[in-house]
């Protein structure tokens, strides 16, 4: 029987419609505030921050469309059913009402209103517009239309184009040279880049989206493991190299920003100063509308998303009940304010973090290890234990004698990647385990699913 192969226009366009799923104007405000921050070093943090913020999502696609898995709960089901309900849940909450959705709403504001209310009051700006934007976000997730594809096929490439516009600029007429680099990123620009690509949220949102790539496989006839797992690499890597791109450019304009614009608090604000630098109000005004309805169009998704998600664990409440839910608590998350929430959101993403790269990392060594169970428990417990005491300390929450013995002893704990040495030990102590005793076995395709 011959094996349905796709042509090159199709993986692009799956390739395509990742990049979308991925992009959102949330991201765009982290790369231009890293490059103020790291200055001269800024390619050494970029290439922390692509790690994390492309390659480690780009892993997690391939490691859904590799493994043959339904769900993306599949994989952390290697571990324990108890502990994939834990991660999925944990995942959508970040990647939902927690963080990613009261942030489209607070970027939106920042970038497309805050620069044409100058005087008005942050608070009462905030307030107003995270309740139109919200109420309308909530309209459109209870009546899902096509009109909301077609805003976003619309608003995603007039984005892109006004960002080639404007990183084009900083390229051609630099703002002003690179300075010099501050706090962490003086002598651990890699590390520290590579922690700020956790505020993508992108490797989380690689295992709910690369269930979508899968499914847009099989929708053109294609059933062959080989193939899927062929074209997952394809379309990822199409979508790897638009946000990697976006990513080094942004930097680049934040980094030769300092001298004109001082430094900014957020990213969102190195955005519209620039725009107003480069092309004045209009500048502002087409920047502000893209990223406005960008946004909106990635909130209804992912409250949408979320609704459907956790109808499982509360099934008395309908999907409509959990779209006002959703939204209303998102509303009230969004007016901390974008850097307060991003402040908040470093500790929950450096504990959970860890978990889903080593999840990852151990799918695509499953082959070496034969699946055993215990590599994946072991691995995954003492991962767990370090990520914890990591987050705790990264909201300033010190556990004593295990922070300061942590400190000492364990390297690079203090750079936030502590964790790698236990994972790796965990994953050679589950293995010999399993060696030894003779109830252990390897993870079948009908335990996971």
């Amino acid at each position: 029987m011959e094996v349905k192969k796709l042509s090159f226009q199709d993986t692009l366009a799956i390739g395509l419609m990742l990049f979308s799923l991925f992009f959102g104007a949330g991201n765009l405000i982290f790369p231009p505030a890293l490059g103020q921050a790291a200055g001269e070093n800024v390619w050494v943090a970029i290439l922390g921050f692509l790690t994390t913020g492309v390659g480690l999502p780009l892993l997690g696609v391939l490691a859904i469309g590799l493994s043959g898995s339904n769900d993306a709960g599949d994989l952390a089901k290697r571990v324990h059913p108890l502990f994939a309900t834990v991660l999925m849940v944990s995942t959508y909450l970040t990647i939902g009402p927690l963080f990613a959705i009261p942030r489209t709403g607070a970027v939106s504001y920042e970038v497309g209103v805050k620069p044409f209310v100058a005087g008005a009051s942050d608070g009462l700006g905030l307030l107003i517009y995270s309740v139109i934007f919200f109420a309308v976000t909530c309209w459109l997730a209870l009546n899902p239309s096509k009109i909301v594809d077609r805003v976003g096929k619309i608003l995603t490439p007039a984005l892109l184009i006004m960002l080639v516009f404007l990183v084009g600029q900083a390229f051609i007429s630099p703002m002003g040279a690179p300075l010099a680099p501050q706090g962490e990123y003086q002598s651990h620009a890699f590390a520290k880049g590579f922690q700020e690509g956790y505020l993508t949220m992108d490797t989380l949102a690689s295992i709910v989206f690369a269930i979508i790539v899968v499914n847009a496989i099989k929708s053109k006839g294609v059933r062959n493991a080989k193939e899927i797992a062929k074209v997952c690499t394809g379309s990822g890597l199409i979508a790897a190299f638009f946000l990697g791109a976006i990513y080094v450019s942004l930097a680049y304009l934040g980094a030769t920003s300092v001298g004109t614009i001082g430094q900014a608090e957020n990213g969102g604000i190195i955005l519209s100063k620039a725009a107003n630098i480069y092309y004045g109000s209009a500048g502002n005004l087409i920047l502000g509308l893209a990223i406005i309805f960008a946004c909106l169009t990635t909130s209804i998704g992912l409250v949408s998303a979320c609704a459907t998600f956790f109808t499982r664990f509360f099934p008395r409440l309908t999907y409509q009940n959990l779209v006002y839910i959703l939204s209303i608590f998102s509303l009230v998350i969004s007016n901390v304010g974008l850097t307060q929430l991003i402040a908040f959101s470093v500790p929950v993403l450096i504990g959970i973090y860890p978990l889903v790269i080593v999840l990852i990392f151990l799918v695509f060594l499953d082959p070496l290890f034969g699946g055993r169970t215990e590599v994946y428990r072991y691995s995954m417990l003492l991962t767990a234990i370090v990520s914890l005491v990591d987050g705790l300390k990264a909201a300033n929450i010190s556990l004593g004698f295990v922070t300061k013995s942590f400190s000492s002893y364990l390297p690079l704990f203090d750079i936030s990647l502590g964790w790698l040495i236990p994972a790796v030990a965990g994953a050679v102590l589950g293995y010999i385990i399993s060696l030894l005793f003779s109830g252990s076995s390897e993870v079948s395709p009908e335990q996971i699913r």
